[in-house]
């Protein structure tokens, strides 16, 4: 029998079940408060929700969290702020560990150059510019990378925070962990940005 390689959760709002990617998972604190487990390490048993807005917004009003512990549990009032701010920071601290490891390139002229050059040899795995930055040069980059995702999620300053810098715009990060782990953390990341 063949092992699955993307694990199933079901949703405790909608029933549905999930590639693991596309849920939060939380956990019941010693205190009866619904905590966020984003790197799914706390332990407990595991609430998974979809990873929307709309879905977690659904779930607290509904009681979900206190049906499936099967125990009154106390809801935090800024609960989708507290996962969407998780979420954010992983997603920023990958980019740090991907800059620190040399697979990730930044700033226009270098981001330009390295795409130009390299796309003979290698595919860009991920763009990333700054949702604060110009919609042309975003343009010139996307267009010099067909087909590469490009994530927008991020304002120039807190992309600067996470790679040593006071601002970046423009980066990309070679194909690999990083990238496969950065497009899967901005697609939860996108579900909740209000």
């Amino acid at each position: 029998m063949a092992k699955n390689k993307d694990p199933q959760r079901r949703c405790i709002q909608s029933g549905q079940t999930y590639p693991k990617e596309q849920l939060v998972r939380f956990v019941i604190g010693p205190d009866s408060a619904v905590v966020p487990d984003i790197a799914e390490r706390l332990p407990g048993r595991g609430l998974w929700l979809c990873a929307r807005r709309d879905m977690i917004e659904k779930a607290c009003a509904s009681g979900a969290f206190s049906k499936a512990a099967r125990a009154k549990v106390d809801m935090p009032e800024d609960l989708i702020n507290q996962v969407e701010d998780l979420l954010r920071r992983k997603c920023l601290e990958i980019i740090g560990l991907a800059r620190r490891s040399g697979q990730m390139i930044g700033g226009f002229e270098k981001v330009k150059a390295h795409l130009s050059a390299g796309m003979k040899d290698r595919r860009a795995g991920l763009l990333i510019a700054a949702r604060d930055g110009s919609e042309e040069s975003r343009r010139k980059i996307s267009a010099l990378a067909p087909g590469v995702p490009l994530i927008k999620l991020f304002s120039g300053k807190e992309l600067g925070a996470a790679v040593g810098r006071e601002r970046l715009v423009h980066a990309v990060i070679e194909p690999g962990g990083f990238a496969d782990r950065l497009i899967s953390e901005t697609d939860r990341l996108s579900g909740l940005a209000g």
